[in-house]
């Protein structure tokens, strides 16, 4: 059980995501909520606020009623849930979930405890709305999708429960809860955020920071296979630089090293007096084994980067209008902006678009006996001319990693106004996160071709026994789901199987 009481780490997110872990609220923090709907409900008696006694958006000239209070915030959820496409993943609307409870419990949305309440029901029990994917352009948040979030809450949408697609209200019923009831502001406090873009945000940054440890392991292995001298990943140099990224990408790939019998040391082998003229062995390798640190490098610092930028609006307040007690003033702004999310999601494909380029040119080394000078073309151990090798899963990869690169293009400046021009600049924040979901979908693709060329190799070169336990260890899990091949088959069983092994297997090696 994780308690809510205070700000929420991405690392508490991903284990209520992917362990199972279920969250409480804190007393303290419950209470926030109840005072912040306590102040709103007495200082909006008599007062023009934006979304509660207004229309939203260009309509916020019109002044309501105050016998259509309750119903105005009925339908800004009906009205807004007109998203299309297909559904966003469980994790994501998960994710999302968790993000927009995040909000209200600062205690500056005036909303009714019983809306938290609710929310929390619906991530402990893996009730998950159904949200299409389009709809959002990251500008009064996610209207769109989060509008679909809130009719599920209100019993009217449909949910994903224990692998069914359900009306909510008969989900609700089965779980003894009842429908979210509007007071205040509920229905514009649901609506109006960051919660999709920061949801899929996070859930990408969660597989960001697994699918570095891959592509170090991998360089790591790639290394070992063609007996590298490990000198390029020592502490010594990659400190020189200063840089922390480059400095913890080369910690890391000396701790998976460790062990290794095959990677070579310098000082013993050419530092010393030598008649040699050719040097049988390269005294550098290739740029896609030597230049890990500094290719990975700044790949591990955009990811630290994305983690602060998620977590500071997971834990703020990206709503509006902004209940604030401790002034006795409701604000109104801007804070349900996508920017940082947008910027940030661009700046973590570009990263994870690096580490594909780079899997598909260490695949390249070892298909290209020319320049590796110790394999058979494509890692084929049959007859070179009947049979074909890997030869055609290079294809895949490449075509996979040049789709990544246009992806990897900037969305973050594809605004387009809308909404009367009301919103006249937009985040796509939403737009971006899914893009940087397609990357990572493609690098795990990538990746899969990758470990399975590194199996080929070591077999090939039959040196699995002196291997790097953290290598070894990779390397018997990738041959259980494919043995050593001579024969041509079709590939794409195993590749989508050790595509679901690396999805499933988050890399806790030392």
């Amino acid at each position: 059980m994780i308690t809510i009481d205070g700000r929420l780490t991405l690392e508490s997110i991903e284990a209520v995501l992917y362990g199972g872990e279920k969250i409480e609220i804190a007393a303290g923090m419950r209470a926030r909520v109840i005072e912040s709907y306590e102040f709103l409900k007495e200082f909006s008696r008599d007062k023009v606020i934006y979304g509660i006694n207004t229309g939203f958006g260009p309509m916020a000239q019109w002044r309501i009623d105050d016998g259509h209070l309750n119903e105005l915030q009925y339908n800004i959820i009906r009205s807004h849930s007109t998203g299309a496409g297909e559904r966003l993943p469980d994790i994501c609307v998960k994710a999302a979930m968790i993000s927009r409870l995040m909000t209200f419990l600062q205690g500056h949305s005036g909303v009714h405890v019983s809306l938290v309440d609710l929310l929390v029901e619906f991530i402990n029990r893996d009730i998950c709305p159904v949200i299409p994917r389009h709809g959002s352009v990251g500008a009064s948040g996610d209207l769109v999708q989060l509008a679909h979030l809130a009719l599920a809450l209100i019993g009217e949408g449909e949910v994903s429960s224990k692998g069914e697609i359900r009306p909510s209200a008969e989900v609700l019923a089965e779980n003894g809860l009842e429908p979210l009831r509007m007071h205040i502001r509920e229905g514009l406090a649901v609506t109006n955020g960051t919660a999709v873009m920061t949801g899929i945000g996070t859930v990408n940054w969660i597989k960001a920071s697994r699918m570095l440890k891959w592509s170090v392991l991998q360089s790591v292995m790639l290394n070992e296979t063609v007996s590298s001298y490990d000198d390029f990943m020592s502490g010594v140099l990659n400190g020189m630089k200063h840089h922390p990224g480059q400095i913890r990408i080369a910690e890391m790939m000396r701790s998976f090293a460790a062990g290794s019998g095959l990677l070579r040391d310098r000082q013993a082998e050419l530092f010393h007096k030598s008649e040699e003229k050719v040097f049988e062995k390269k005294v550098q390798p290739y740029y896609s084994l030597r230049c890990i640190p500094q290719i990975l490098g700044p790949v591990a610092e955009e990811i630290e980067s994305a983690r602060l930028v998620l977590e500071d609006e997971i834990n703020g307040v990206d709503d509006n209008p902004v209940v604030d007690k401790e002034s006795r003033n409701v604000y109104h702004g801007g804070n349900f902006h996508g920017d940082y999310i947008s910027y940030e999601m661009d700046k973590l494909k570009i990263s994870l678009t690096r580490m594909a380029m780079l899997a598909e040119r260490q695949m390249n080394y070892l298909f290209h006996d020319r320049i590796n000078g110790i394999l058979p073309p494509f890692l084929n151990l049959g007859v070179l001319g009947l049979n074909y090798g890997m030869q055609a899963c290079q294809f895949t990869a490449t075509s996979t990693t040049a789709e990544c690169q246009t992806l990897a293009m900037p969305n973050y400046v594809h605004s387009i106004p809308n909404n009367n021009d009301n919103q006249d600049i937009v985040s796509m924040g939403t737009n971006t996160a899914l893009l940087t979901k397609r990357v990572i979908d493609n690098t795990y693709q990538v990746f899969a071709i990758h470990f399975i060329a590194l199996a080929q190799a070591v077999d090939c070169l039959g040196i699995a026994d002196k291997l790097a336990p953290a290598s070894r260890k990779v390397y018997d899990d990738v041959r259980a789901i494919i043995p050593k091949f001579i024969e041509d088959n079709p590939f794409y069983g195993q590749i989508a199987a050790v595509e679901e092994y690396l999805r499933d297997n988050p890399l806790n090696l030392k």
